[in-house]
């Protein structure tokens, strides 16, 4: 999506702005832009994804998160394409990954129901709050297209961004795509390219979606290429930085520190 808009009507545009223009004597400056946004995670934990595919998800997992605990200060959420359980406010990395291997993949690749299952309350939320929402980047893992109109569930989410005047860099969509299959490899990159065609305003629908594969060439994403994937969908100006390693803590996972919200089933 468009790099950030310096009259975007929203107090967390203040904060980004000094973040991005920050002295880079800090190796943590350009990470810290990620103190602006509510973190979500999205995983497929459908049936296709088991074996290899699972195996690369929990890779992506253990790269990813240790940033995003970092430097959301109130916790990530996690959400599953299937499993009826929401995780909020999880603060601590080891945390996220026994929440991931308790998890067994099964069930249909339903991204959009899920999608708008988490947009639409946020939306509502940013309607009736502008000022008071704080921006959300939404990090989806998955093997495969969708079974079911995820691009029209994205591009309601843009067009009303839109008409809404919202900052350029309110709702980000993050797509890691595990496994090679090609046709997925298709839908993820017309998600990111093509959804303009999709909509049914005329003129410049807002890009909100970015993808990238976890493995090019058989090599896993390095570092660098962590970072910019993880702000890719909020932030395109992205330099060369190498990343700073996160020191994680060792606690045990207590079910009594996370918010579990149980919500409706497919």
């Amino acid at each position: 999506p468009p790099a950030y808009a310096p009259q975007d009507p929203n107090p967390a545009s203040e904060q980004i702005n000094k973040v991005k223009n920050k002295p880079d004597a800090d190796p943590d400056n350009r990470y810290a832009f990620l103190e602006n946004f509510d973190t979500i995670f999205l995983i497929d934990d459908s049936g296709s994804m088991r074996g290899s595919r699972w195996r690369e998800a929990y890779e992506a997992v253990r790269a990813i998160s240790p940033i995003c605990t970092k430097y959301d200060k109130d916790g990530i959420d996690i959400y599953f394409i299937n499993e009826e359980n929401v995780f909020q406010e999880v603060k601590d990395q080891n945390d996220v990954m026994e929440i991931f291997t308790q998890m067994e993949p099964h069930g249909g690749t339903l991204t959009g129901k899920r999608l708008s299952f988490i947009l639409d309350p946020y939306m509502a939320r940013y309607t009736e709050d502008p000022h008071g929402t704080k921006p959300v980047n939404i990090i989806v893992i998955t093997d495969g297209e969708a079974q079911d109109d995820d691009q029209s569930a994205i591009v309601r989410v843009a067009e009303k961004l839109d008409k809404l005047k919202a900052p350029t860099h309110q709702v980000g969509i993050q797509f890691f795509q595990v496994g090679n299959d090609p046709r997925a490899t298709s839908h993820l990159q017309t998600l990111d390219d093509n959804l303009k065609k999709k909509s049914t305003v005329d003129g410049n629908l807002r890009d909100i979606v970015d993808t990238v594969p976890w493995k090019r060439g058989g090599q896993a994403l390095n570092a660098d290429g962590i970072l910019k994937a993880v702000l890719g969908s909020v932030n395109k100006r992205l330099d060369d930085d190498d990343l700073t390693p996160v020191r994680n803590s060792n606690s045990p996972l207590s079910t009594s520190r996370f918010n579990f919200l149980k919500f409706r089933k497919l």
